[in-house]
């Protein structure tokens, strides 16, 4: 191949001294065909072949390549045909007896027209996108799955992750209520993949039916929604990337935390703190975009939604409600009722009529009974004989003067005094368990053992005031048989005496 400088050489005596390409043959000493392409090119076009080069052992077999390489498009990643396996195939299977590096080479060539390739995308303010992901962390002790909600504004790359124990619709809703407050707005439109949490059926047009929850979620906000195609995360390539950051930056190593307040308090943080950063090619830090992104958000509504799943249920026999698996209990007078039971990321609530009748902390396992002594103790009241099986009352961590209470109940008044404990335990029904155990201890240390003692020492507690106990009201109280002393009682003093 000659160089560039033959090139000009050849061209500048032939373009501009007007000399003719027969006589630079003879002065260069070349042939009149390569002073006819140095004519043409003004640098060496390099070697271009006429027609593609002759494959006579893998020619047949290219439509075999073709389709193993078509169907691995659907199989799983790991499981795809390296280029050495398809070799494999064609010698075992179809008798090909060339070598490998041509079968390497058609199979690069053939997987890179095969891959997608993508139109760049812009992003106008105000505009936001949301997704999950999941990821390993310690939470109070016990290593487990958590799941992170991510919305990202693409404009200025401001993102927002909270994390959750599992992806429900309770966790989609508190993750958007908690974005929006951090942002202090609403964004113009989301875009989501076919979650469904917010779509409840694809139709056939392409349109999408909302679930009653993503509906009400809209409803409240005022955002326009928007759904990406089916399995192609590239949509909301922003959000996929939100989410891959998160995972690689916010919890590596794996976070440690005492309980997933603390964990999200930590991640707060972090995307305070991300907002200070540089991203892609922009001068400016991601926070003094995001000033752009928040004048186009909307407002925030007056009140927050309610970030829950709302269920009707019925109250069973046993005073039970089931939501998602587990079962939380009301008290008994709702047996066999309808109910609603609102189900939060920490706390499940059952109301009845308009009226909360229940209150626990939710359970996100499966088979799980979730009690409140309190809420069998009328029962237990008509059924004494039940209160040592009851299965509410088991682990229920009374203090140790509940019991000892109990002892000289039953001691001194027999099934009567059972009752009366359990009289005495219904008063936490309505006056909190510390006021409760200091009257328990009160009424002990008098020897006024009852509950009506214990009532009022509880409601002098309450309304800062002594107790006025009148000791001659409790029957069952040991009797004092005072007498007159005598001379002769003395005389056991005396030692070697004997009556």
């Amino acid at each position: 191949m000659f160089a560039v400088e033959v090139y000009a050489a050849v061209r500048r005596y032939v373009q501009l001294d007007g000399n003719s390409q027969r006589d630079a043959a003879r002065v260069f000493g070349l042939s009149r065909d390569t002073i006819s392409k140095m004519c043409r090119f003004s640098i060496p076009p390099g070697y271009t072949r006429s027609k593609p080069v002759a494959k006579p052992k893998l020619g047949t077999l290219l439509p075999v390549i073709d389709a193993i390489l078509e169907a691995d498009r659907t199989a799983p990643v790991k499981q795809r045909h390296t280029a050495k396996r398809i070799f494999e195939r064609l010698r075992d299977e179809h008798g090909y007896g060339g070598g490998l590096t041509v079968v390497k080479d058609h199979v690069r060539i053939t997987r890179g027209r095969l891959r997608e390739t993508f139109v760049p995308l812009s992003h106008p303010l105000g505009h936001a996108q949301v997704d999950f992901g999941e990821a390993i962390a310690v939470i109070g002790g016990v290593r487990q799955k958590i799941h992170f909600y991510c919305m990202d504004v693409p404009q200025s790359d401001a993102p927002f992750v909270k994390a959750y124990p599992r992806e429900t619709t309770e966790a989609f809703l508190d993750g958007h209520v908690s974005a929006f407050d951090f942002f202090g707005g609403v964004p113009l439109s989301i875009l989501y993949d076919n979650t469904t949490i917010a779509v409840a059926k694809i139709c056939g047009d392409g349109k999408r039916e909302r679930t009653k929850a993503f509906t009400e979620l809209q409803s409240h906000y005022l955002f326009r929604d928007r759904f990406g195609r089916p399995a192609k995360g590239n949509d909301k390539g922003k959000v996929e990337g939100l989410v891959k950051y998160a995972r690689s930056n916010f919890m590596t190593p794996i976070p440690h935390a005492a309980s997933f307040d603390e964990l999200n308090a930590m991640l707060t943080d972090r995307c305070r703190q991300r907002q200070g950063a540089r991203a892609g090619r922009y001068s400016e830090t991601i926070g003094e975009r995001l000033v752009a992104d928040l004048a186009a958000f909307k407002d925030l509504p007056a009140t927050p939604l309610e970030p829950c799943e709302k269920r009707i249920a019925r109250v069973s026999s046993t005073s039970l409600v089931r939501y998602r698996c587990n079962d939380y209990s009301v008290p008994t007078t709702f047996g066999f009722r309808d109910v609603l039971v609102k189900g939060f990321v920490d706390e499940v609530v059952i109301l009845c009529a308009s009226e909360e009748i229940a209150r626990h902390r939710r359970d996100y396992g499966t088979g799980t009974f979730v009690f409140d002594p309190l809420h069998y103790l009328m029962l237990i009241e008509t059924k004494p004989n039940s209160l040592d099986q009851a299965a509410p009352l088991q682990g229920w961590n009374l203090p140790e003067a509940f019991q000892h209470l109990r002892h000289l109940l039953e001691a001194r008044m027999g099934t009567r005094g059972k009752r009366e404990f359990i009289q005495v335990l219904r008063l936490m029904e309505t006056i909190p368990m510390p006021i409760v155990t200091e009257a328990v201890t009160e009424a002990i240390r008098l020897g006024a053992i009852g509950f009506d003692a214990v009532k009022l020492i509880a409601l002098a507690r309450i309304e800062r005031r002594p107790a006025r106990l009148d000791l001659a009201t409790y029957p069952h109280l040991p009797k004092m048989d005072v007498r007159t002393t005598a001379a002769a009682d003395y005389a056991v003093l005396i030692p070697g005496w004997a009556a």
